[in-house]
Protein backbone atom coordinates (compact mmCIF):
# COMPACT_ATOMS: atom_id res chain seq x y z
CA UNK A 1 0.00 0.00 0.00
CA UNK A 2 1.14 3.57 -0.71
CA UNK A 3 0.77 4.48 2.98
CA UNK A 4 3.10 1.67 4.00
CA UNK A 5 5.70 2.74 1.45
CA UNK A 6 5.48 6.33 2.68
CA UNK A 7 5.89 5.27 6.29
CA UNK A 8 8.82 2.95 5.62
CA UNK A 9 10.54 5.54 3.48
CA UNK A 10 9.96 8.56 5.73
CA UNK A 11 12.97 10.32 7.17
CA UNK A 12 12.97 10.42 10.96
CA UNK A 13 12.53 13.89 12.39
CA UNK A 14 14.25 15.22 15.49
CA UNK A 15 15.58 11.89 16.70
CA UNK A 16 18.37 12.53 19.17
CA UNK A 17 21.04 9.89 19.74
CA UNK A 18 19.73 7.30 22.17
CA UNK A 19 21.26 4.26 23.78
CA UNK A 20 19.55 0.93 23.20
CA UNK A 21 16.79 -0.29 25.49
CA UNK A 22 18.65 -1.73 28.45
CA UNK A 23 19.74 -1.21 32.02
CA UNK A 24 21.04 2.09 33.38
CA UNK A 25 21.32 2.88 37.09
CA UNK A 26 19.21 -0.17 37.71
CA UNK A 27 16.40 1.19 35.51
CA UNK A 28 15.19 -0.21 32.20
CA UNK A 29 15.39 2.43 29.48
CA UNK A 30 12.31 2.80 27.31
CA UNK A 31 12.72 4.74 24.07
CA UNK A 32 9.40 6.40 23.25
CA UNK A 33 8.90 8.38 20.05
CA UNK A 34 5.94 10.75 20.40
CA UNK A 35 4.05 12.21 17.46
CA UNK A 36 4.42 15.73 18.88
CA UNK A 37 5.29 17.29 22.23
CA UNK A 38 2.15 18.67 23.81
CA UNK A 39 0.36 19.22 27.12
CA UNK A 40 -2.24 16.97 25.45
CA UNK A 41 -0.09 14.11 26.72
CA UNK A 42 0.09 15.42 30.29
CA UNK A 43 -0.42 12.01 32.00
CA UNK A 44 2.82 10.66 30.50
CA UNK A 45 4.84 13.64 31.76
CA UNK A 46 3.11 13.47 35.15
CA UNK A 47 4.05 9.78 35.45
CA UNK A 48 7.67 10.76 34.89
CA UNK A 49 7.65 13.77 37.26
CA UNK A 50 5.93 11.91 40.10
CA UNK A 51 8.33 8.97 39.81
CA UNK A 52 5.69 6.45 38.73
CA UNK A 53 7.96 5.06 36.02
CA UNK A 54 10.90 4.89 38.42
CA UNK A 55 8.75 2.91 40.87
CA UNK A 56 8.33 0.34 38.11
CA UNK A 57 12.08 0.26 37.39
CA UNK A 58 11.68 2.25 34.17
CA UNK A 59 13.34 5.35 32.75
CA UNK A 60 11.69 6.83 29.66
CA UNK A 61 13.61 8.63 26.91
CA UNK A 62 11.38 10.76 24.70
CA UNK A 63 11.98 11.89 21.14
CA UNK A 64 9.68 13.92 18.92
CA UNK A 65 8.75 12.25 15.65
CA UNK A 66 6.98 15.27 14.17
CA UNK A 67 4.24 13.14 12.61
CA UNK A 68 2.74 9.66 12.89
CA UNK A 69 4.54 8.37 9.80
CA UNK A 70 7.89 9.22 11.36
CA UNK A 71 6.89 7.61 14.65
CA UNK A 72 6.00 4.39 12.88
CA UNK A 73 9.29 4.44 10.97
CA UNK A 74 11.13 4.69 14.29
CA UNK A 75 9.21 1.71 15.68
CA UNK A 76 9.71 -0.47 12.61
CA UNK A 77 13.43 0.32 12.42
CA UNK A 78 14.00 -0.31 16.13
CA UNK A 79 15.05 3.28 16.84
CA UNK A 80 12.11 3.42 19.27
CA UNK A 81 10.75 0.69 21.53
CA UNK A 82 7.32 2.30 21.72
CA UNK A 83 5.59 4.63 19.31
CA UNK A 84 3.04 7.13 20.59
CA UNK A 85 0.76 8.28 17.80
CA UNK A 86 -2.56 7.67 16.09
CA UNK A 87 -3.44 3.99 15.53
CA UNK A 88 -4.09 4.71 11.87
CA UNK A 89 -0.33 4.62 11.25
CA UNK A 90 -0.13 1.06 12.58
CA UNK A 91 -3.23 0.08 10.63
CA UNK A 92 -1.67 1.22 7.34
CA UNK A 93 1.39 -0.93 8.06
CA UNK A 94 -0.65 -3.97 9.10
CA UNK A 95 -2.78 -3.79 5.95
CA UNK A 96 0.43 -3.56 3.94
CA UNK A 97 1.19 -7.16 4.93
CA UNK A 98 3.94 -6.86 7.52
CA UNK A 99 4.53 -10.02 9.57
CA UNK A 100 5.69 -8.24 12.72
CA UNK A 101 2.55 -6.17 13.24
CA UNK A 102 2.85 -2.86 15.12
CA UNK A 103 0.37 -3.56 17.90
CA UNK A 104 -1.72 -1.08 19.90
CA UNK A 105 -1.46 -2.02 23.58
CA UNK A 106 -2.87 1.10 25.27
CA UNK A 107 -4.85 4.22 24.43
CA UNK A 108 -4.24 7.55 26.17
CA UNK A 109 -6.32 10.19 24.39
CA UNK A 110 -9.88 9.77 23.20
CA UNK A 111 -10.44 13.04 21.36
CA UNK A 112 -8.62 15.30 18.94
CA UNK A 113 -6.32 17.54 20.98
CA UNK A 114 -6.09 20.44 18.57
CA UNK A 115 -7.75 23.84 18.60
CA UNK A 116 -8.73 25.84 15.55
CA UNK A 117 -6.87 29.15 15.36
CA UNK A 118 -8.00 32.05 13.19
CA UNK A 119 -6.06 35.12 12.10
CA UNK A 120 -8.81 37.36 13.46
CA UNK A 121 -11.08 37.47 16.47
CA UNK A 122 -14.32 35.60 15.82
CA UNK A 123 -16.42 35.58 19.01
CA UNK A 124 -19.42 34.30 17.05
CA UNK A 125 -17.53 31.68 15.04
CA UNK A 126 -19.60 29.11 13.14
CA UNK A 127 -18.16 26.13 11.28
CA UNK A 128 -19.86 27.39 8.11
CA UNK A 129 -17.44 30.35 8.25
CA UNK A 130 -14.76 27.97 6.94
CA UNK A 131 -16.32 27.68 3.47
CA UNK A 132 -13.93 29.01 0.88
CA UNK A 133 -11.13 29.47 3.42
CA UNK A 134 -7.71 27.80 3.33
CA UNK A 135 -7.00 25.46 6.24
CA UNK A 136 -3.84 23.93 7.71
CA UNK A 137 -4.85 20.77 9.59
CA UNK A 138 -2.12 18.20 8.95
CA UNK A 139 -0.90 15.80 6.31
CA UNK A 140 -3.29 13.78 4.14
CA UNK A 141 -4.08 10.40 5.70
CA UNK A 142 -3.26 11.42 9.27
CA UNK A 143 -5.92 11.34 11.98
CA UNK A 144 -5.85 15.15 12.53
CA UNK A 145 -6.65 15.86 8.88
CA UNK A 146 -9.15 13.02 8.52
CA UNK A 147 -10.99 13.99 11.71
CA UNK A 148 -11.23 17.56 10.49
CA UNK A 149 -12.56 16.45 7.11
CA UNK A 150 -15.11 14.25 8.89
CA UNK A 151 -16.31 17.19 11.02
CA UNK A 152 -16.71 19.41 7.96
CA UNK A 153 -18.73 16.79 6.11
CA UNK A 154 -20.94 16.28 9.18
CA UNK A 155 -21.48 20.06 9.15
CA UNK A 156 -22.80 19.81 5.59
CA UNK A 157 -19.65 20.66 3.63
CA UNK A 158 -19.17 19.13 0.19
CA UNK A 159 -15.81 18.36 -1.42
CA UNK A 160 -15.91 21.66 -3.30
CA UNK A 161 -16.39 23.55 -0.01
CA UNK A 162 -13.29 22.08 1.64
CA UNK A 163 -9.99 23.85 1.00
CA UNK A 164 -7.36 22.02 3.05
CA UNK A 165 -3.68 22.63 2.38
CA UNK A 166 -1.99 19.23 2.80
CA UNK A 167 1.38 20.49 1.59
CA UNK A 168 2.80 21.52 4.96
CA UNK A 169 4.32 18.94 7.31
CA UNK A 170 2.59 18.55 10.67
CA UNK A 171 5.48 19.96 12.71
CA UNK A 172 5.86 22.96 10.38
CA UNK A 173 2.22 24.11 10.27
CA UNK A 174 2.39 26.74 13.02
CA UNK A 175 5.47 28.37 11.49
CA UNK A 176 3.85 28.36 8.06
CA UNK A 177 0.69 29.93 9.48
CA UNK A 178 2.70 32.61 11.28
CA UNK A 179 4.41 33.43 7.97
CA UNK A 180 1.07 33.95 6.22
CA UNK A 181 -0.03 30.55 4.89
CA UNK A 182 -3.78 29.79 5.15
CA UNK A 183 -6.65 31.47 6.98
CA UNK A 184 -6.93 28.94 9.81
CA UNK A 185 -4.57 26.45 11.44
CA UNK A 186 -5.08 23.71 14.01
CA UNK A 187 -2.67 23.76 16.96
CA UNK A 188 -2.12 21.65 20.04
CA UNK A 189 -1.54 23.10 23.50
CA UNK A 190 0.40 24.95 24.75
CA UNK A 191 1.12 26.29 21.24
CA UNK A 192 -2.48 27.42 20.62
CA UNK A 193 -2.78 29.43 23.84
CA UNK A 194 0.68 30.93 23.45
CA UNK A 195 -0.05 31.87 19.84
CA UNK A 196 -3.18 33.67 21.03
CA UNK A 197 -1.40 35.34 23.95
CA UNK A 198 1.16 36.76 21.53
CA UNK A 199 -1.62 38.33 19.45
CA UNK A 200 -0.78 36.30 16.35
CA UNK A 201 -4.09 34.44 16.22
CA UNK A 202 -7.25 33.55 18.09
CA UNK A 203 -8.68 30.22 19.24
CA UNK A 204 -12.19 29.90 17.81
CA UNK A 205 -13.09 26.23 18.37
CA UNK A 206 -12.04 22.90 19.88
CA UNK A 207 -11.65 20.25 17.21
CA UNK A 208 -11.95 17.51 19.82
CA UNK A 209 -15.22 18.85 21.14
CA UNK A 210 -16.65 18.97 17.62
CA UNK A 211 -15.29 15.57 16.57
CA UNK A 212 -16.36 13.51 19.58
CA UNK A 213 -14.73 10.33 20.85
CA UNK A 214 -12.13 8.64 18.68
CA UNK A 215 -9.04 6.51 19.51
CA UNK A 216 -6.71 9.43 18.85
CA UNK A 217 -3.31 8.68 20.39
CA UNK A 218 -2.11 5.22 21.41
CA UNK A 219 0.97 3.32 22.53
CA UNK A 220 2.23 1.00 19.80
CA UNK A 221 5.06 -1.54 19.63
CA UNK A 222 6.06 -4.38 17.35
CA UNK A 223 4.50 -7.71 18.29
CA UNK A 224 7.96 -9.25 18.68
CA UNK A 225 9.02 -6.50 21.11
CA UNK A 226 5.88 -6.90 23.24
CA UNK A 227 6.38 -10.65 23.47
CA UNK A 228 9.94 -10.18 24.77
CA UNK A 229 9.24 -7.36 27.23
CA UNK A 230 6.00 -8.25 28.99
CA UNK A 231 7.20 -7.16 32.44
CA UNK A 232 8.32 -3.78 31.12
CA UNK A 233 5.02 -3.27 29.29
CA UNK A 234 3.06 -4.07 32.43
CA UNK A 235 5.18 -1.71 34.52
CA UNK A 236 4.80 1.07 31.96
CA UNK A 237 1.02 0.68 31.88
CA UNK A 238 0.72 0.55 35.67
CA UNK A 239 2.56 3.87 35.87
CA UNK A 240 0.37 5.37 33.15
CA UNK A 241 -2.88 4.23 34.80
CA UNK A 242 -1.83 5.97 38.02
CA UNK A 243 -0.96 9.13 36.08
CA UNK A 244 -4.25 9.15 34.18
CA UNK A 245 -6.11 8.89 37.49
CA UNK A 246 -4.00 11.75 38.85
CA UNK A 247 -4.80 14.18 36.01
CA UNK A 248 -8.47 13.23 36.12
CA UNK A 249 -8.77 13.93 39.84
CA UNK A 250 -6.56 17.01 40.35
CA UNK A 251 -6.85 20.67 39.39
CA UNK A 252 -4.88 22.28 36.55
CA UNK A 253 -3.07 24.40 39.14
CA UNK A 254 -1.85 21.24 40.89
CA UNK A 255 -0.84 19.44 37.70
CA UNK A 256 0.89 22.27 35.84
CA UNK A 257 4.09 22.50 37.97
CA UNK A 258 4.68 18.79 37.30
CA UNK A 259 5.04 19.55 33.59
CA UNK A 260 7.55 22.38 33.95
CA UNK A 261 10.64 20.30 33.26
CA UNK A 262 9.03 18.89 30.11
CA UNK A 263 8.13 22.38 28.84
CA UNK A 264 11.01 24.56 30.09
CA UNK A 265 10.23 27.46 27.75
CA UNK A 266 6.54 27.56 28.68
CA UNK A 267 5.18 29.40 31.71
CA UNK A 268 3.28 27.53 34.43
CA UNK A 269 0.36 29.86 33.76
CA UNK A 270 0.26 28.79 30.11
CA UNK A 271 0.50 25.10 31.03
CA UNK A 272 -2.35 25.58 33.51
CA UNK A 273 -4.57 27.08 30.80
CA UNK A 274 -3.70 24.20 28.47
CA UNK A 275 -4.57 21.54 31.04
CA UNK A 276 -7.86 23.27 31.82
CA UNK A 277 -8.73 23.29 28.11
CA UNK A 278 -8.02 19.56 27.83
CA UNK A 279 -9.90 18.65 30.98
CA UNK A 280 -12.87 20.63 29.69
CA UNK A 281 -13.25 18.41 26.62
CA UNK A 282 -12.56 15.12 28.44
CA UNK A 283 -9.40 14.42 26.45
CA UNK A 284 -7.95 11.45 28.33
CA UNK A 285 -9.35 7.93 28.22
CA UNK A 286 -10.30 6.73 31.70
CA UNK A 287 -9.97 3.16 30.44
CA UNK A 288 -6.77 2.69 28.42
CA UNK A 289 -8.18 -0.40 26.66
CA UNK A 290 -9.31 0.63 23.18
CA UNK A 291 -12.88 -0.40 22.37
CA UNK A 292 -13.84 -2.12 19.15
CA UNK A 293 -16.63 0.43 18.68
CA UNK A 294 -14.17 3.34 18.69
CA UNK A 295 -11.83 1.43 16.36
CA UNK A 296 -14.65 0.97 13.86
CA UNK A 297 -15.50 4.68 14.10
CA UNK A 298 -11.88 5.47 13.29
CA UNK A 299 -12.11 3.28 10.20
CA UNK A 300 -15.37 5.02 9.22
CA UNK A 301 -13.54 8.34 9.37
CA UNK A 302 -10.66 6.94 7.31
CA UNK A 303 -13.07 5.59 4.69
CA UNK A 304 -14.91 8.91 4.51
CA UNK A 305 -11.56 10.58 3.83
CA UNK A 306 -10.86 8.09 1.04
CA UNK A 307 -7.76 6.77 2.82
CA UNK A 308 -8.84 3.21 3.61
CA UNK A 309 -9.37 0.68 0.84
CA UNK A 310 -9.67 -2.38 3.11
CA UNK A 311 -10.89 -2.44 6.71
CA UNK A 312 -8.70 -4.05 9.35
CA UNK A 313 -9.72 -6.52 12.05
CA UNK A 314 -9.70 -5.12 15.58
CA UNK A 315 -8.06 -8.16 17.17
CA UNK A 316 -5.29 -8.18 14.55
CA UNK A 317 -4.14 -4.69 15.53
CA UNK A 318 -5.17 -4.18 19.16
CA UNK A 319 -4.05 -6.21 22.19
CA UNK A 320 -5.91 -5.13 25.33
CA UNK A 321 -4.71 -8.10 27.38
CA UNK A 322 -1.99 -6.13 29.18
CA UNK A 323 -4.28 -3.30 30.27
CA UNK A 324 -7.12 -5.62 31.24
CA UNK A 325 -4.84 -7.82 33.33
CA UNK A 326 -3.62 -4.77 35.26
CA UNK A 327 -7.17 -3.52 35.86
CA UNK A 328 -8.13 -6.98 37.08
CA UNK A 329 -5.21 -7.05 39.53
CA UNK A 330 -6.25 -3.68 40.95
CA UNK A 331 -9.90 -4.60 41.47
Amino acid sequence: MKKTIAILGATLFALLPLSACGESDGLTKLKINEVTHSVFYAPMYVADSLGYFKEEGIKIELTNGGGANNVMTAVLSGDADIGFCGPEAALYVMLGGTKDVPTVFGQLTQRDGSFLVSRKQEPNFEWTDLKGKELLVGRRGGVPAMTFEYILKEKGFTESDININYGVEFNLMTAAFAEGTADYCTMFEPTASEFQASGKGYIVASVGEAGGDIPYTSYIAKRSWLDKHEDTVNGFLRAMLKAVDYVQSNTPETIAPLLEKHFPSTSVESITVSIRNYQKINSWATDMAMTEESFERLQNIMETAGELETRGKFTDLVDNSYVKAIYASLS
